[in-house]
């Protein structure tokens, strides 16, 4: 037991090496003065503003809130906060309109055909691309963010539930046939369980993507939330800001992964028993 808690250990300390050289070339580099501060700030001068921009300003006055109350009034987390919602409502809707129709699709031949076309055709258009359209329909605010967040999680879900329900093994489906089993069962005894690892992996991808369209769409049409952060901070030249912000994105946006990765560890168990056999 001893020796399996050491082997992790040095497992995970291995993936620090990389990362620390890293930050302590770039302090060398800041220190000693071969790059400039004001564009690339060392990683302590970052550290120091992430710190300010992850506590309130205002001095802490016990009698008016408790201390938890005052943690969580800094400007970082209510610019993550906002950011979270709009990615988790996008996503919602996204993913909720597209994992019926990518069933349907995968299912039947006839409505594949019929949909198909245009999906090729609206599939390669970024999210970005749809910017203007989304100020021009909805204006600005958290509506046009959330329609680009909706269209870049629409197409990871529905294009990894069709491949997922097309690619069941044949063997499966006649099996259940020559057991008397009907289009309904064979749809949800078969074909959904076989096609959910496509359909979880598509909802990794769309809640990676809607990451990413978030902060592009903050930068345009709102005026809070992490990605309206940087563009500010760009505007006084607030490097250390910048760089703050960059790695409280990776930060949130890991730990979305992490969680992503960890639900669908447990929710494909039973696969992988499936493909252990």
């Amino acid at each position: 037991m001893k020796e399996f808690f050491r082997v992790k250990i040095v497992e995970n300390l291995q993936g620090f090496l990389v990362p620390l050289a890293v930050l302590a070339l770039w302090q060398w580099l800041s220190v000693q003065a071969i790059v400039n501060p004001q564009i690339l700030p060392a990683p302590t001068a970052v550290l120091v503003k992430w710190w300010e921009y992850l506590m309130p300003t205002e001095a802490y006055d016990p009698a008016k809130s408790g201390y938890l109350a005052w943690i969580f009034s800094g400007e970082l987390i209510h610019d993550a906060y906002s950011s979270l919602f709009r990615v988790v409502t996008g996503f919602v809707i996204g993913a909720g309109m597209a994992l019926p129709m990518g069933l349907l699709m995968g299912a039947n031949e006839r409505i594949y055909k019929l949909f198909n076309p245009l999906i090729q055709v609206l599939r390669p258009i970024p999210p970005i691309a749809f910017i203007p359209l989304s100020i021009l329909w909805f204006g600005l605010g958290n509506p046009p963010a959330i329609f680009l967040i909706v269209i870049g999680s629409f197409f990871p879900v529905l294009m990894n539930t069709i491949a997922g329900v097309r690619h069941v093994d044949g063997i499966y489906i006649r099996a259940a046939r020559s057991l008397g089993a009907n289009q309904t069962t064979m749809f949800l005894r078969i074909m959904l369980p076989a096609a959910t690892p496509y359909i979880l992996t598509g909802a990794r991808i769309g809640v990676g993507t809607a990451f990413i369209v978030v902060i592009v769409s903050e930068m345009i049409a709102v005026n809070n939330g992490l990605g309206y952060r940087i563009l500010e901070a760009r505007e006084f030249f607030w490097s250390d800001k910048i760089i703050a912000g960059m790695f409280s994105i990776g930060l949130l946006g890991l730990a979305i992964d992490t969680g992503m990765n960890r639900l669908n560890n447990y929710l494909l168990k039973w696969h992988r028993g499936i493909e252990s056999n």
